[in-house]
């Protein structure tokens, strides 16, 4: 199916959502070369190799949208293999950045910082050997099918005087509600729907985005029972004729 339109659900405080910065999970690996760790000259400590990569990216200047933000890059964890390396200088070592997208940017524009980087390093360390790559998901669905698939996830932003957002806020403002036009701090599933498919897309839901994920996050009923009405004023403002 394709709809016309898409509604997010996500905390909203009853406002329109119009867009959001994206999400890419990226992944550094390096290869480095085993060797007792009584004899580490004969190795290659693939962690030392990655601690002197992570000082350099974060000297890297970060995309920035008006609207949207700064495009973050952060580093979210680190492994090394083996673990535990009992006496092993390792072979191995991958760590994870979380990378806040903007509009405009593709796998490559994102990769290609990165790239560089791994480039001009490599050339002056030729015992440096490392990639960088997309990590790719796989989620199980209720079919018993798997997909799988890599996780960059666009951001997405529309002009707040757009029809049919103006179209919602007027038939809002009608019932008595007075919502503001703004954008999520946070990656939603609008990604697919706004940043890949190009569905016509907003976002509307009760509670606030700073309980999203927290240990005690709820709802007010009143928001709850108030957004009902919002969603019914959404459909009678895209099915005017």
């Amino acid at each position: 199916m394709r709809p016309d339109y898409v509604v997010i659900g996500e905390a909203s405080e009853l406002n329109v959502k119009i867009g959001q910065r994206g999400r890419a999970e990226i992944k550094l690996e390096v290869f480095g070369k085993p060797a007792h760790s009584a004899n580490p000259e004969k190795g290659i400590n693939a962690v030392y190799k990655m601690c002197k990569l992570i000082e350099e990216i974060r000297k890297l200047k970060v995309t920035h949208h008006d609207v949207l933000g700064d495009g973050i890059m952060e580093l979210t964890d680190i492994k090394s293999s083996p673990y535990p390396g009992a006496s092993v200088v390792p072979e191995y070592c991958l760590a994870t950045y979380d990378r806040r997208l903007l509009t405009g940017e593709t796998k490559e524009s994102v990769l290609k910082p990165l790239q560089d980087l791994l480039a001009k390093m490599s050339s002056a360390d030729p015992e440096l050997k490392a990639k960088v790559s997309f990590a790719v998901g796989e989620e199980k669905c209720y079919t018993g099918n798997k997909i799988k698939g890599e996780r960059f996830f666009p951001g997405w932003l529309y002009d707040k005087d757009a029809d049919f957002i103006q179209a919602v806020v007027l038939e809002l403002r009608k019932m008595g509600y007075t919502p503001e036009i703004t954008k999520y701090n946070f990656c939603t599933n609008g990604s697919h729907y706004a940043g890949e498919a190009k569905i016509k897309t907003i976002g509307l839901g009760p509670s606030r985005e700073n309980l999203a994920h927290t240990k005690n996050e709820y709802i007010d009923l009143d928001q709850l029972f108030k957004v009902t009405e919002c969603y019914y004023g959404v459909m009678q403002a895209w099915t005017k004729k």
